[in-house]
């Protein structure tokens, strides 16, 4: 069997193990088992492509075709370079650290949670557009039951309007999907088949809006943004950290390898739109993060900005700021992702989420204070931290055009660090150094061990980037070379 497709084979074999017995211990040692052999397959998989790809300059690596449906030329097709294993890694840590966030769930949590990792490896590891939709629409479905079902606050309007707003973008994009098929004379949905072929100029600036919103909506493109608020405000604790963590980089990475990919004479000509969509994207989410108390909100309109930044990166077409789009998507998962968890370490003992309601908790709860606190130095750039390296990245590259709209933008998309560092710093000063609001919280207890164990790992990843970035760098723009060819930039 093909290595990739383990990635969908494990939690697979996990959803079926899980339906033998509802033994919390027992449903434990399946989730924590078949996910640690996500992460050790993750791990493989990073060795595994460096040694191939010093030997090889395919585009792709451990291709794998196999018909699927012959009567529409349907294929599973798999392979990966350099930015997609980077999204499997981050996939697979978040995935693997959310279960020690959901330790007291239910069996049926996890078998929608172990659902939700499929469509997502799934995503990732697909080269063909068809199996790449499908499996978005895979990951789309749980997250429709994980919110509504075991969600907190008002789940079911949450739920039902993400549902709505992102089956809306499935639309556009299976119809970008379909009219990119017939239009480029493919006999394949293979994007790599597709990119040889071409698609007319004139076809590609009616596709590749649509192509780019129906990613985007996934993205929290302004104004389809407000899905993401709510839904990330009322999503269990490991929910929200593979939501924000991992499912809306598929936005950003969908925008990536097909928009841009297969469209690259609109997408320099219609880009100037979309930049100035994820400029205001950006700074909107960071001013809208200041006006919020309730910390999932706070967190959630932080990462509308920040993935607003993604794909502002993504359409300034340069290998420099398309490397820092890819940076900014692993140091925003990894740290959305310890943000949600600590998140609920505070809420599970609180029982609140208004910073206005708590007080003091450094000192009652010193070990999920001081993570947090990395976490906000991360969000607000510290160096040493992958925040620093992304946001770095992205703002020279950005800065690199001679275009004046371009370079207005940058600034304008800059200042979003200056917000960050105002709501990041409000809200630690206010619930963790402030004075004790409620008598009660003198008496919580610290985060227990597998909460920890969760939190220390992310920290791990985050200043793994931040101290070591050419190797991620390195994996990832080598990878960019296909798209900067399409683009006539090599």
């Amino acid at each position: 069997m093909n290595i990739l497709s383990l990635f969908v084979v494990i939690p697979l074999l996990v959803m079926l193990l899980l339906f033998v017995s509802s033994d919390r211990r027992y449903v434990r040692t399946v989730v924590t088992t078949g996910f640690s052999a996500v992460l050790l397959l993750a791990g493989a998989l990073v060795v595994m492509f460096l040694r191939e790809r010093s030997v090889s300059d395919e585009a792709m690596l451990f291709v794998k075709d196999t018909v699927w449906y012959p009567a529409l030329n349907i294929h599973y097709t798999v392979g990966v370079d350099g930015i997609s294993v980077a999204m499997i890694a981050l996939s697979a840590v978040i995935a693997f650290t959310g279960i020690f966030s959901s330790w007291n769930m239910e069996r049926n949590y996890f078998l929608w949670y172990s659902m939700l990792a499929i469509g997502v490896f799934g995503f990732f590891i697909s080269i063909d557009m068809f199996a790449m939709f499908m499996f978005y629409e895979i990951a789309l479905i749980p997250m429709f039951l994980l919110i509504g079902v075991w969600g907190t606050g008002p789940k079911e309007f949450a739920a039902m309007k993400l549902t709505l707003m992102l089956m809306a973008g499935s639309a556009f994009l299976l119809t970008g999907i379909l009219a990119i098929y017939f239009t480029s004379g493919a006999t394949t949905m293979n994007i790599l088949e597709i990119a040889r072929n071409g698609i007319p100029l004139g076809k590609q600036y009616w596709i590749f809006p649509i192509t780019f919103v129906g990613f985007g909506v996934l993205g929290a493109l302004f104004p389809f943004h407000t899905w993401s608020p709510d839904g990330h405000a009322s999503a269990p604790t490991a929910v929200s950290m593979l939501h924000a963590g991992v499912l809306m980089k598929l936005g950003g990475y969908g925008c990536f390898r097909v928009a841009i990919f297969l469209m690259p004479q609109a997408a320099e000509e219609l880009s100037w739109i979309f930049l100035i969509l994820t400029g205001i994207s950006v700074v909107y989410g960071a001013l809208g993060a200041i006006a919020q108390t309730d910390l999932k909100y706070i967190n959630a309109y932080s990462s509308v900005s920040h993935c607003g930044l993604v794909l502002f990166a993504i359409l300034m077409l340069n290998r420099t700021a398309m490397t820092g789009a890819v940076l900014q998507m692993l140091s925003h998962g990894l740290m959305t992702a310890l943000f949600f968890s600590l998140i609920g370490v505070i809420y599970g003992r609180t029982h609140t989420r208004d910073i206005r309601e708590m007080g003091g908790l450094m000192k009652v709860m010193p070990f999920a204070a001081v993570c947090y606190v990395i976490a906000g130095f991360a969000s607000l750039g510290l160096p040493g931290l992958s925040g620093f390296v992304a946001e770095t990245t992205i703002f020279v590259g950005s800065f690199q055009h001679a275009d004046l709209l371009r370079r207005i933008l940058t600034i304008a998309a800059a200042s979003s660090i200056v917000i960050t560092a105002v709501y990041i710093l409000r809200a630690v000063g206010k619930f963790l150094y402030g004075p004790v609001q409620n008598p009660a919280h003198l008496q919580l207890t610290d985060a227990a061990w597998y909460e920890k164990l969760s939190a220390v790992a992310l920290i791990i990843c985050i200043a793994t980037i931040g101290l070591w970035p050419s190797g991620v760098s390195t994996l990832i723009s080598d990878s960019l070379a296909p798209i900067l060819e399409q683009l006539n930039l090599l």
